[in-house]
């Protein structure tokens, strides 16, 4: 004779099996092998009463509008989600900042002019989902490794005030031989407006003052990066 089964038995045993899925599938394919939805489950661990972890995970993106979002949220975005409590904001969170400081990590170990992708990747991470304008310096020694990354001025989704003369000081200060800009388009568009055209000059112009060389100024969107130097500064 079957042992019975109280149908709320049978659901937990559905949900840890659909869990475990892929587990099994991640162990046996590589992460690569999940969608972002079953990673972000994997992430979450568990669901709610009524809800499984992968409709948690499903309704997260699509309040997001995008996996790159959500992970660029600030805690307070996650209020008021349901299934999304302080500790898992903290979770998804930690995840972009790993993933930034992989990348610093690999940009300290070698020149940068020698790993443009991953110049391009940290600073995607780094500002490209941003909601306002950010604008950051790679300060780069005479091997150009990166010495120091820092944010030198924030502003709103459309206007933001950068001052040469900061950025100058702060190059003299961490004694950098070069250094990459960088500011992010919240819009997703990388066209450079007449003011970054501008700024660019004045940038490269007061840096030569003091011999320090300016390797580039980027656009960066959450897809698309504008490079000033590929485009031969103009």
């Amino acid at each position: 004779m079957e042992p019975h089964c109280k149908p709320g038995a049978v659901a937990a045993s559905v949900m840890l099996r659909q869990c475990d899925m892929p587990r099994e599938r991640l162990r046996n394919a590589g992460p690569a092998a999940l969608s972002d939805v079953e990673l972000i489950a994997l992430l979450l661990g568990t669901g709610l009463p009524g809800q499984n972890v992968f409709d948690i995970a499903s309704s997260l993106l699509l309040h997001f509008g995008s996996l790159r979002a959500m992970l660029n949220a600030q805690p307070g975005e996650f209020e008021n989600l349901r299934g999304i409590g302080p500790a898992r904001a903290a979770q998804l969170q930690a995840v972009i900042e790993l993933a930034r400081r992989a990348l610093i990590e690999k940009l300290h170990d070698r020149p940068i002019v020698d790993s443009p992708d991953a110049v391009e990747d940290y600073l995607r991470l780094l500002i490209g989902g941003q909601p306002h304008e950010v604008f950051v310096c790679l300060f780069l020694d005479a091997r150009c490794a990166l010495i120091r990354a820092e944010e030198c001025s924030r502003g709103s989704l459309t206007r933001m005030a950068v001052y040469p003369r900061e950025i100058v000081r702060r190059a003299l200060m961490h004694n950098a031989a070069s250094l990459i800009v960088a500011h992010n388009h919240p819009s997703g568009a990388v066209n450079p407006s007449a003011s970054d055209r501008r700024l660019t000059r004045i940038l490269r112009d007061t840096l030569a003052l003091i011999d320090v060389q300016l390797i580039d100024h980027l656009i960066i969107s959450a897809h698309e990066t504008f490079s000033f130097a590929h485009h031969g500064w103009d």
